[in-house]
């Protein structure tokens, strides 16, 4: 097994990807500020950023800004919505020209991924030869542009390949790593969010390096058990694997409608929509997910979240579906208007688990999953609307929701 210090992890990155594959697909977008998100006009100024081009970006366009934000500051900007449908065939791509390089690529969301290169020495040659030619083939595959890292754990890798973004490059070897992330500050490291960095200043440490000289047991002290993880962080201890197949943690989708709505039925059968494409994006990854949750946020931005967990996992959009709904019976207050709806699935298992609802030689079990099978595939030949559960049919004109993968 190879040492952690001896370890070569690789973290690739695409560049504003969502906004890349744009450009990509029409040249005449280049050099202008692309935003990908909702209509900033046609839908009342309601909704996120998804993405915004490295143009967008020095207007102040960020992505999850609210898109009436976004046109405030760069009403010039090209508006288009997501084709989530094309950035997953590219992503797809993507995945494929890394998994040339080794087995061992763990995908963390639709644009990213982690790669153990640790035994590709003899191929690949030195890490700065091996982070060229990553680079060279994706943009050969894909055709868009990644930033990449490359340390001795994932963490760094991770660290490393922000710093230089877009098309970067950046290489840290385990002796070189305690001064690389010295001066850099704490909200580096992972599990650093605003509150715990504003609580870290508190007591004087707002670098990475600080951290790291801190005393673990007065940190714990401090923050709890998770502190000694964080302080070990700091000091470049990372030995979490790569681990080959999809690194996903969970899949979701939400969207915000139009106008708010109070009509109960609206808000069922988009939600059923929802449903409909995280679960045959679990069955894409090849994953079943034992929990899930949806979301209701109202018009106040007062945001309701219910779960249910379940003790055999599933990939059918009708158990998805029979499970989102009683949630939403459970969380949905009559009469109070609705601004956005979200349905995710999440704690996964690798596919081959039984459902639940029925036993795995029910009739109506195996009726459902040929159903699936049958509908991914006219999905994946004809595109997301070209079929649909009736369940959708009374519901106003198409509205792209976003999708995020983590």
């Amino acid at each position: 097994m190879t040492h952690t210090m001896d370890r070569i992890i690789a973290h690739v990155d695409m560049d504003s990807f969502f906004t890349a594959v744009e450009v990509m697909d029409d040249p005449a977008l280049r050099g202008r500020p692309v935003i990908v998100g909702a209509d900033p006009k046609g839908g009342q100024g309601r909704g996120v950023v998804s993405a915004a081009s490295y143009e967008a970006r020095r207007f102040g366009v960020r992505s999850a800004m609210p898109i009436s934000q976004a046109y405030r500051r760069c009403p010039q900007g090209v508006y288009l919505r997501g084709r989530m449908e094309r950035y997953a065939e590219v992503s797809r791509h993507v995945m494929d020209a890394l998994s040339a390089f080794t087995p061992l690529v763990e995908q963390v969301s639709i644009d990213e991924a982690f790669l153990d290169l640790s035994d590709c020495r003899r191929m690949l040659g030195r890490p700065p030869d091996m982070g060229r030619a990553i680079k060279r083939e994706v943009r050969r595959s894909a055709g868009v542009t990644a930033s990449v890292g490359i340390g001795p754990n994932k963490m760094t890798a991770k660290i490393a390949s922000d710093l230089r973004k877009p098309d970067g490059l950046v290489i840290v070897s385990a002796r070189e790593m305690p001064s690389f992330l010295a001066p850099l500050p704490v909200n580096r490291l992972w599990g650093v969010g605003p509150a715990l960095e504003s609580a870290l200043q508190g007591v004087g440490i707002r670098t990475i390096g600080e951290l790291a000289g801190a005393d673990p047991a007065q940190l714990e002290r401090r923050f709890g058990e998770s502190a000694r993880q964080l302080h070990a962080r700091a000091n470049g201890i990372d030995d979490d694997p790569v681990a080959g197949g999809s690194g996903i943690k969970s899949v979701g989708r939400e969207t915000t409608f139009d106008q708010d709505t109070a009509d109960p039925g609206l808000v069922r059968r988009k939600l059923l929509e929802l449903c409909e494409d995280v679960a045959g994006r679990l069955r894409h990854h090849g994953v079943k997910a034992r929990t899930v949750a949806v979301k209701i946020r109202y018009r106040d931005f007062d945001t309701l979240t219910r779960r249910s967990t379940a003790g055999v996992p599933t990939d059918a959009t009708g158990e998805v579906w029979e499970t989102a709904r009683s949630l939403l019976a459970a969380g949905l207050q009559p009469g109070r208007p609705v601004r956005l709806i979200g349905v995710s699935a999440s704690n996964f298992a690798a596919d081959g688990g039984q459902s639940d609802l029925f036993p795995p030689d029910d009739p109506r079990r195996r009726k459902r999953r040929s159903a699936d099978a049958a509908a991914d595939e006219v999905t994946a030949r004809f595109g997301e609307r070209a079929l649909f559960r009736a369940g959708r049919l009374e519901r106003p004109g198409p509205r792209r929701p976003s999708t995020t993968t983590r």
